[in-house]
C-alpha cells in the first residue's frame, strides 16, 4: 500500500512562494473606485488611513506608495540628515538602510545575537554616541523586537543626545523626544503584539508595507504611523507627511475640489509617493477579511511547527507567553548544513514545484554595501543565522493538502 508520504511526492504540485490573497470583494471595490471617477489619493485613502489607525491603535496613520517611501519619510519628519548616523541591523532587507542614505545619513550596521535573527542589543547601545540621532529595529517574519530594551537603551544614553534637526519640524520634535529615536520597520508585522502592545505603537515612528507580498496588500504601498510627541501637533505632523508625499505642494488634490479652491503653493522641492484610491480600494476589503487570514496563516504554522520539531530543524517561535506574531514568514534553519547544502535543498523543493526563497542575505554581503566598506567577516552571527536558512511558502492560499505536500516535500529534501 503506498504511503501518504509517497503519494505526495509522486504527484508534483505548484506552489508559488507567497501570491496575493484577492477576493470578489477587493476586485469589486476597485471597480467601483474605477466607476467613481476618483483613481488617485482621495476618499478611500483617507477610510483606509483611520482604520488603519484604529486597527493598530495609534494617533494616526498615512498612507504612501511603499514602506520604503514611509520609512524615508519618518526620517526626513524627524529632520535627519547629514552628519547623523543611523543604527541598523545588518540582518534585514535593503529597504531599512537604504532610507537613511537616501536622506544622507550614515548607516552603522549592528550584528545579530548569537542564534538569533535579533539585533545584539549590547553591541547596538554600545554603537550610540553623540551623531546617532535614530535607530531602525526590524521586526522579521511578523515577529516584534525588544522594544523595552531598545527603549532602556536609548534612555540610558540621552546624556550624549544633542537634538539638531534639518528642519524646523525636525528640530522641535528631537527637541521633544530628548534622546535617540526610535523608528521601527514593520513591514512584516501588521497585527503582531508583544506584551499587549501592537506593533506600530512600541516605537516613536513607524513603517509598514502593503506590497503584494505581504500579509495585507495594496499591490504596492505602505504607511507611515506615530506616537503622540508631548508639545507637537498630530495634525503638523500628519500635514507635514501629505506635503512631502505630494511634490512639497500645500494642497492636496482632494482640498482643491472645493469650489474656488484651486490656489497652491510649493513650499519645497519634494517628492511624489503618495498611495491612490485604486490602491486603498484593495486594502480596505483585505483589512476587512484581515483577522481571518491571520487565523489560517496560525494554522498552517502550527503543522509546520509540529513537522519540524520532529525533524529536529530550528524555526521561529511566532507564538508565545507575551507575543503574537502577524505569522509573515516560516523560516527555518537545517543544523549541520553549508551554504551549498542549503542551496541545494531549496533546488530540490523547486523540482517538487515548491518555491522557497531565503530571508535574508545580510547587507554586508550586497554588493552595494561592500562598495560602501561593509565586510561580512565582521557580522559573524548574522552570516551564521543566514547560511543555513531556507524560508517556507506561507499564505494564506495554501489548502491543507498543499502544506502536507510542503513538509513531506522538505522532509526528504532535507534527509536527502
Amino acid at each position: 500500500m503506498q504511503t501518504q508520504s509517497a503519494m505526495f511526492m509522486g504527484t508534483k504540485r505548484n506552489i508559488p512562494f507567497s501570491p496575493p490573497d484577492i477576493s470578489e470583494s477587493e476586485i469589486a471595490e476597485v471597480a467601483a473606485a474605477l466607476r467613481s471617477g476618483w483613481i488617485t489619493t482621495g476618499p478611500r485613502t483617507k477610510e483606509l488611513e483611520k482604520r488603519l489607525a484604529d486597527s493598530i491603535g495609534a494617533s494616526r496613520v498615512v498612507c504612501l506608495n511603499s514602506a520604503t517611501a514611509a520609512e524615508e519619510l519618518n526620517l526626513r519628519i524627524l529632520g535627519i540628515g547629514e552628519g547623523d548616523e543611523v543604527i541598523v541591523p545588518a540582518y534585514t532587507y535593503t529597504a531599512t538602510a537604504a532610507a537613511a542614505i537616501h536622506v544622507g545619513a550614515k548607516v552603522i550596521f549592528i550584528d545579530s545575537q548569537p542564534d538569533s535573527w535579533e539585533m545584539d542589543y549590547d553591541a547596538m547601545e554600545a554603537a550610540i554616541t553623540e551623531k546617532t540621532k535614530a535607530i531602525i529595529p526590524v521586526d522579521l517574519g511578523g515577529i516584534m523586537c525588544d522594544y523595552d530594551r531598545i527603549m532602556k537603551a536609548v534612555e540610558r544614553k540621552k546624556n550624549l543626545f544633542r537634538p539638531s534637526g534639518q528642519t524646523e519640524l525636525g528640530q522641535r520634535i528631537q527637541a521633544a523626544l530628548g534622546r535617540v529615536a526610535i523608528i521601527a520597520d514593520c513591514a512584516h508585522s501588521l497585527g503582531a503584539s508583544r506584551k499587549g502592545k501592537n506593533a506600530g505603537t512600541t516605537s516613536d515612528f513607524a513603517s509598514f508595507s502593503f506590497h503584494a507580498v505581504k500579509n495585507l496588500t495594496t499591490a504596492e504601498g505602505g504607511a507611515a504611523t506615530w506616537r503622540s510627541i508631548d508639545g507637537i501637533d498630530d495634525e503638523e505632523i500628519y500635514r507635514a507627511y501629505q506635503i512631502y508625499s505630494l511634490h512639497g505642494q500645500s494642497k492636496d488634490a482632494l482640498a482643491k475640489t472645493k469650489v474656488g479652491a484651486w490656489e497652491y503653493d510649493i513650499v519645497g522641492p519634494w517628492y511624489k509617493c503618495n498611495m491612490t484610491d485604486l490602491a486603498a480600494a484593495i486594502g480596505l476589503r483585505q483589512l476587512d477579511r484581515y483577522p481571518s487570514l491571520l487565523q489560517t496563516r496560525r494554522e498552517i504554522i502550527e503543522k509546520y511547527d509540529k513537522a519540524m520539531d520532529a525533524l529536529g530543524v530550528q524555526h521561529l517561535n511566532h507564538y508565545g507567553e507575551g507575543h503574537k506574531s502577524s505569522g509573515h514568514l516560516y523560516l527555518v534553519r537545517v543544523p549541520n548544513i553549508d551554504e551549498t547544502q542549503r542551496n541545494a535543498v531549496i533546488g530540490a523543493m523547486g523540482e517538487q514545484g515548491i518555491a522557497c526563497n531565503v530571508h535574508y542575505k545580510p547587507l554586508p554581503m550586497m554588493t552595494a554595501y561592500k562598495k560602501l566598506g561593509w565586510d561580512i567577516k565582521d557580522f559573524p552571527n548574522a552570516y551564521a543565522y543566514y547560511h543555513n536558512l531556507i524560508s517556507l511558502p506561507l499564505h494564506t492560499k495554501l489548502s491543507d493538502e498543499d502544506v502536507e505536500y510542503i513538509i513531506d516535500s522538505f522532509s526528504a529534501s532535507v534527509k536527502q
